[in-house]
């Protein structure tokens, strides 16, 4: 006889269902987040356990680790992709479990991709690098902006990050100065947090032949390449590049009828981290491609800055998809080439390279 779990997780503690070939509720309880009393509750229906399905919430790295650690079949499922009768008038976490264990027993779990555990930790660094980014660029928006309201001087980046005390003495009374002197100093320490995680990174980890050709692309430095490579992990997973463009939340999301729009999808469905990165890839890609920048100009004429970064962002992700599967490099002159719009015009690259 075989049985199938399902786990229901939240931050404090998880409801454990179990079924049977048949579909018979065998056991159901909540239990703590406790690794022992997950392993004691499935220990009697291990033998015959054909899997474990854990709901994909914020802290699932200690479950799943401990599970597999044990000897357990994991499946991370994807709750956006789970799909239940609309018409039920009531659900709750005892359903839910066992809802994820009976899509398990049907073979029809939309599963989610589980990181590998042992890269997981210097991917998850980088990622407080890009906190740490946001946290620096907010702090100089607040200088830049206090400057402008104070002075009426409108300060580039650049120049914000070359004043030092004694210019912002001369250019404040002394609460302005103080404040001022104060976002200089967090500033300056972001700096350092920032260098400190990069140095930390590029010691542990170096780029594998697909990620490094990512770098041919105009825009993509060692950072925005050591991201793409530790945010997609295998890019095999991704069968074709209209998934990993989606992914990447480089497509939008709405529901269309008869050309019109209806509404819109769940715009968070994908990888944020990738979103951020072909962003700027986009944004750096303007400044060094001619070709880049006509294609972004061309898109902006037509509807708007935002849309034509978007536009841009994802022909770079769909290009840098077929670079990473084929091993190939980068090649401008398909990626732009008139006869491309509306086409795939690096699928004949990936090709004539096979061949």
């Amino acid at each position: 006889m075989k049985y199938y779990a399902g786990i229901d997780l939240h931050s404090s503690n998880n409801y454990i269902g179990i079924i049977d070939e048949t579909d018979k509720r065998v056991f159901g309880k909540r239990i703590s987040n406790d690794l022992p009393d997950v392993l004691s509750v499935l220990e009697p229906f291990k033998s015959n356990l054909d899997g474990v399905v854990v709901e994909s919430t914020y802290n699932w790295y200690w479950l799943v680790d401990g599970l597999q650690d044990h000897g357990y079949q994991v499946h991370l499922a994807n709750p956006s992709a789970v799909k239940q009768y609309e018409g039920l008038k009531y659900t709750d976490d005892r359903w839910d479990s066992f809802w994820l264990a009976h899509m398990k027993r049907l073979n029809i779990l939309p599963e989610g991709y589980i990181y590998p555990k042992q890269q997981r930790s210097v991917r998850d660094l980088l990622r407080r690098r890009l906190l740490f980014v946001h946290q620096r660029t907010s702090q100089i928006l607040s200088l830049q902006s206090m400057i402008a309201r104070t002075l009426g001087i409108r300060m580039s980046v650049r120049a914000v990050k070359k004043l030092t005390d004694e210019d912002i003495d001369r250019m404040f009374e002394a609460n302005l100065a103080f404040m001022a002197g104060n976002h200089l100093s967090t500033i300056e320490f972001l700096d350092k947090t920032i260098l400190n995680i990069e140095k930390q990174v590029l010691a542990q980890v170096r780029l594998k032949k697909e990620f490094s050709l990512l770098q041919t692309i105009p825009g993509i430095g060692k950072i925005l390449a050591l991201t793409i490579m530790l945010e997609v992990g295998d890019i095999n997973r991704f069968k074709k590049v209209g998934h990993y463009s989606s992914y990447c939340r480089c497509v939008k999301s709405e529901k269309t009828s008869n050309k019109k729009k209806k509404g819109e999808n769940n715009k968070k469905n994908g990888n944020k981290f990738l979103s951020w990165a072909y962003v700027e890839a986009a944004n750096f890609a303007q400044r060094y491609s001619r070709e880049a920048q006509r294609f972004f100009q061309k898109k902006k004429a037509k509807r708007n800055g935002i849309v034509a970064v978007k536009a841009l962002s994802n022909k770079l992700c769909r290009a840098s998809y077929y670079i990473m599967r084929d091993q190939i490099p980068y090649d401008e002159a398909r990626l732009f080439a008139e006869f491309g719009c509306g086409r795939e015009p690096t699928k004949g690259l990936a090709s004539n390279q096979q061949a």
